[in-house]
């Protein structure tokens, strides 16, 4: 018959080894090649090593990496496109600033399109980055800038001056639309193409939109002729509600913000990039829709102007990663804008710009003015070749398995950093700094973030809230 086993701190007796306090064993971390000789008492996930360091693997306690160019380079992913969902609070934008921190260290130029909060100023600040802030009294952006796209002569200019025309032409179809509130007819699109034609030959600096306008009002035999009228009348009748949109943008809650030239260009040669529309904010969702649409299209065609000049001149070809914080606002202004915008980054020709796109919920799909545009907008989603989710409810986890495939313990775990378990207060939340990332039919990678050093203030979007307490 077998004794009693000994405490875990061994008898209270004299001479018997008690041991008032053990230690946990000591933790190394080493390739399987290094000690496979110990199997099977190792434990290690496989997770990916190139890239920025994100956080430990929450099972293994293994460093995961993540970078989209540098996922793609490995053959890890298929494009670089990065989507990121979870609930307010839970660290999407703080695991994003650790992405754009390691860029900046990797060479990569982090451009956020459009900081609506702001909650990168402070950082790209900090990296010793380039701030725009958009504004009424503020900086402008022109809508219809090419940047150095404009300059550019010799061999392939005349493909590149096409592709001016198509970013001109996408965005003001996008602003025209968002003013109107409906979309614009075929026979206006044409109207407006043939008017951006005729400015570009007849001007030698950038087009504006009272540019547009103007040419539009004085209507030359070149425009009558695209309308198919043969009076001047008859004119005026068929380009009245169009001059009408043009001018609202001109006159309405827009003015100000994109009716003149661009006062600062981005400085493609900062190491960090912040276009801050936090002041635009407080107009409405209809300016902060414009701003949005007007970073995109600007700094989608700075970036493809680079690599465009690289090609040109021979000079190293740089890469890019692009930050697109609240996504969806920039969508639901009116129908019609999610082809727009899917056309803006589709054109970008730059095959390094990598693309981080986050947002609460697919939910926020539902907001969206149709079925063609929420059928459109999930694309985006679809397209990610990464997927990373923060805290969700099982709801949104099964939508969410429809374009992601998770297996139930991924769903679980996601679920049950959704919401605190108690009312204690000042209790952490369950979900902060953890996520899930899934590349395709691959089990995901659990990870929880560990802030350090500046990070703390750096990456701090809740300053504001507790500034107010007294």
């Amino acid at each position: 018959m077998a004794g009693p086993l000994a405490p875990a701190w061994g008898w209270k007796l004299p001479g018997a080894g008690r041991a008032a306090h053990v230690e946990a064993a000591p933790e190394f971390q080493a390739t399987t090649s290094q000690v496979c000789g110990l199997f099977p008492f190792t434990a290690g996930s496989g997770t990916p090593t190139v890239g920025t360091p994100i956080g430990r693997h929450q099972l293994w306690g293994e460093v995961v990496c993540c970078d989209p160019l540098a996922w793609l380079r490995a053959g890890l992913v298929t494009n670089p496109g990065m989507f990121v969902l979870g609930q307010p609070g839970t660290g999407k934008s703080t695991l994003v600033k650790r992405l754009l921190t390691g860029a900046v260290a990797t060479g990569t130029t982090p451009i956020v399109l459009g900081d609506t909060k702001p909650d990168y100023t402070m950082l790209v600040d900090h990296l010793g980055g380039q701030v725009i802030r958009i504004g009424r009294g503020l900086d402008r952006i022109n809508p219809l800038d090419a940047g150095p796209l404009a300059a550019v002569t010799g061999s392939g200019s005349d493909t590149l001056r096409w592709e001016v025309r198509s970013r001109r032409l996408s965005l003001l179809l996008a602003l025209a639309t968002l003013v109107r509130e409906s979309r614009i007819t075929n026979a206006e699109e044409v109207v407006l193409g043939r008017a951006l034609d005729l400015l570009d030959d007849r001007l030698d600096t950038e087009p504006t939109i009272p540019d547009v306008l103007r040419i539009l009002e004085e209507g030359p035999a070149e425009l009558r002729a695209v309308t198919r009228t043969d009076s001047a009348a008859a004119y005026r009748r068929h380009t009245r509600e169009l001059a009408y949109t043009l001018d609202l943008l001109l006159t309405g809650s827009l003015a100000g913000v994109f009716d003149a030239p661009t006062t600062r260009p981005l400085d493609l040669d900062a190491p960090a990039i912040s276009v801050d529309i936090s002041r635009v904010r407080a107009a409405g969702d209809k300016l902060l829709t414009a701003a949005m649409l007007c970073t995109w299209a600007y700094a989608y065609g700075m970036v493809d102007a680079t690599a465009a000049l690289a090609d040109l001149t021979g000079a190293p070809r740089r890469t890019h990663l692009g930050v697109m914080d609240e996504l969806w606002r920039a969508l639901r202004g009116a129908p019609g804008l999610v082809e727009h915008a899917d056309a803006l980054t589709r054109l970008n020709r730059a095959k390094g710009m990598a693309s981080i796109m986050i947002t609460h919920s697919l939910s926020d799909l539902d907001a969206l003015p149709s079925e063609e545009d929420r059928a459109k907008a999930r694309g985006f989603a679809e397209r990610a070749a990464i997927t990373v989710l923060a805290g969700l409810p099982p709801r949104e986890l099964g939508r969410i398995h429809q374009i992601t495939p998770l297996t139930g313990p991924e769903q679980h775990l996601v679920a049950s950093w959704s919401a605190p378990d108690s009312w204690q207060p000042g209790a952490r939340h369950p979900g902060r700094g953890k996520y899930l990332i899934k590349t395709g039919e691959r089990l995901g990678i659990p990870v929880e973030l560990s802030l350090v050093g500046p990070e703390f203030d750096l990456y701090d979007t809740d300053q504001a809230v507790r500034g107010g307490v007294g």
